[in-house]
């Protein structure tokens, strides 16, 4: 088998928006596709129909390598070769062609979300039942012919003697006489034989007619309960697009973050490209803040072209040179800029936007100490008016880039950091001032039974131990005991991190679905990346499985014990003696 594929994944961006994505190989062709999709079908489907090209061009290949097999080497084999060095050349021109168009590329899209097009209009995919016809009524088969006493059969034939005799005329008439009671007999009972047989035929008959009439009503109902559902969810999905529109045409800070990323998130680039943002608005400015994810320098193609070497009859690639992949880099990233800038301002129908700033970051391996480095590398803030000017067709990238007082190094491949013009906002009026609990445990503390308000500092502190080695940082909001945030933490990895909600439940009984329905509401309103639900209980079957395929963690006691272990510290969770303590303060 030739073909590879992965597990299907999804990824939720800071509005909890899912983009699905299925990782293919083949190995035969050397390729290798990331399929994104908004929904798990449309990436299905891609990923059958990218399969169904690649067999077919494997096909193509390894029918060629079949019949060389066969053949004794000759200009057949070397021109077959020849074609498939030309065919696999102009495939990597194309896509490097492809890298050095992608600002124009988009320039010919319309970048507005399209509303309607979000809706799933697709009709109902099952046919209604039909009734199959109903096989003919059994026929009454032909009857026999009744006997007739007059018939030959039954007439004596009688002799001179038996004239004469009256008793031998008298036996022989007799013995017809009864030959022919016997007959009728027999033919009235195989009348009714038959008779009882068809009858019994028609009653079976009826009875399969009236099942078969009754099971097609019963899948007739069933199949309008499934298509009464999926019309439902159709409508109700149609509703929620609706409602996003209206939200953001009202100019809801939230609802413009949201529609901002649904731009970028339909904005089509190569598949190598890792096309990870986050974002944030700034309502009063009218700005909104993207820091992107831009691919790594290893990340580009470098192939240009296959040579066919006769001598060796094979096929030899060609790569780019270390300054051609330099430059094509730079060219890349710096067209990645005002691509998303173009496609932001392009889409804002509602002039939200009057300032965007792209902070570009770049996640590679430090070839000094082998590790892998995040930083800035380039940094811009373009004003609407300013960019609407520019003539996007016939600019050269790094001058345009430039000429918007953008920031970044000469030489952007050598991935040197610049501080962005502004970064994502991290104040929120909430924050209160922490303090330490984890160092005043012991093996005798009942974390199920202490200070709410020590629980949540408590939770601060671990997580924050849990965040410190990336750079992260908690913060703890106001106490209010109303099941809102507790903590919020900031992980500054920009495709994993975010801003990420956490709640702190010191409970003694099993955490209802209800307080992860709120969470994730919780998650939702505050624009966060993921929310973290914290109990020194446990979770009911409901809860995990509404948290299923969320952005949701949930830990239980057990789970927190064991974080409190890692950092050092002990503890114990009781709850049957927190209960106890609770009912007798």
């Amino acid at each position: 088998m030739k073909t590879r594929l992965g597990q299907l994944s999804v990824k939720y961006s800071a509005r909890g928006i899912p983009t699905y994505s299925l990782e293919l190989w083949h190995d035969g062709l050397k390729k290798h596709r990331l399929i994104r999709g908004e929904s798990e079908s449309i990436v299905k489907l891609k990923a059958t129909l990218q399969l169904e090209e690649w067999e077919e061009r494997w096909a193509v290949v390894d029918a060629r390598d079949q019949e060389r097999s066969q053949r004794a080497a000759g200009k057949r084999q070397q021109e077959e070769r020849k074609a498939l060095a030309a065919e696999q050349s102009v495939e990597a021109q194309q896509e490097l062609d492809g890298l050095s168009s992608l600002l124009n590329a988009t320039l010919s899209v319309d970048d507005t979300i399209n509303w309607e097009g979000l809706k799933d209009k697709t009709p109902f995919p099952e046919k209604k039942p039909t009734l199959r016809p109903s096989p003919p009524e059994p026929m009454l088969p032909p009857l026999p012919r009744e006997p007739n006493s007059l018939d030959a059969r039954y007439v004596p034939s009688l002799s001179i003697l038996d004239r004469l005799l009256s008793s031998r005329r008298e036996r022989a008439i007799a013995e017809k006489q009864a030959l022919f009671a016997s007959e009728h007999k027999a033919w009235q009972e195989q009348i009714a034989a038959i008779k009882r047989t068809h009858a019994a035929a028609i009653q079976t008959h009826e009875k399969s007619v009236a099942a078969a009439r009754q099971d097609h009503e019963k899948q007739v109902t069933e199949w309008s309960v499934r298509r009464d559902d999926y019309i439902a969810n159709q409508t109700a999905g149609h509703a929620a697009v609706d409602a996003r529109r209206a939200a953001y045409e009202s100019a809801d800070p939230d609802s413009i973050v949201e529609y901002c990323d649904l731009v970028l998130s339909s904005s089509r680039y190569p598949d190598y490209f890792p096309q990870e943002f986050d974002l944030d608005y700034d309502p009063a400015a009218k700005t909104l803040i993207v820091d992107y994810q831009l691919p790594a320098p290893d990340d580009l193609p470098r192939l240009k072209g296959v040579k066919y070497v006769a001598s060796r009859d094979d096929l030899e690639d060609q790569f780019l040179s270390e300054s051609q992949v330099s430059k094509l880099y730079d060219d890349v990233l710096y067209q990645i800029v005002l691509r998303t800038v173009h496609e932001l301002f392009e889409a804002d129908t509602i002039s939200a936007l009057d300032a965007v700033v792209f902070n570009g970051i770049v996640t590679a391996v430090d070839r000094t100490t082998g590790k892998p480095v995040t930083s800035c590398v380039l940094s811009l803030r373009a004003s609407r008016p300013e960019f609407l000017e520019i003539n996007l067709t016939q600019v050269e990238p790094r001058a345009c880039f430039k000429s918007l007082k953008g920031v970044g190094s000469s030489k952007l491949h050598g991935l040197s950091p610049v501080p962005p013009i502004m970064q994502l906002r991290r104040d929120d009026g909430r924050f209160v001032s922490a303090y330490e609990i984890a160092n005043t445990l012991d093996g005798s503390v009942n974390l199920a039974a202490m200070d709410w308000e020590d629980f949540e500092h408590l939770i601060r502190e671990i997580f924050e131990n849990e965040f410190s080695s990336s750079g992260g940082e908690v913060k703890v909001t106001q106490a209010s005991r109303d099941g809102g945030v507790d903590a919020i933490a900031f992980d500054p990895d920009p495709i994993r991190g975010g801003k990420i909600v956490i709640q702190a439940k010191r409970y003694t009984n099993t955490v209802g679905v209800g307080a992860v329905r709120d969470l994730y509401g919780t998650v939702l309103n505050e624009g966060a990346t993921k929310g973290v639900l914290v109990t020194t209980s446990d979770y009911g079957p409901d809860s995990y499985a509404f948290a299923n395929g969320k952005p949701l963690v949930l830990l239980s006691g057990a789970n927190l014990l064991h974080m409190l272990e890692k950092h050092g510290h002990q503890a114990r969770i009781d709850l049957q003696e927190a209960k106890k303590l609770a009912t007798n303060p």
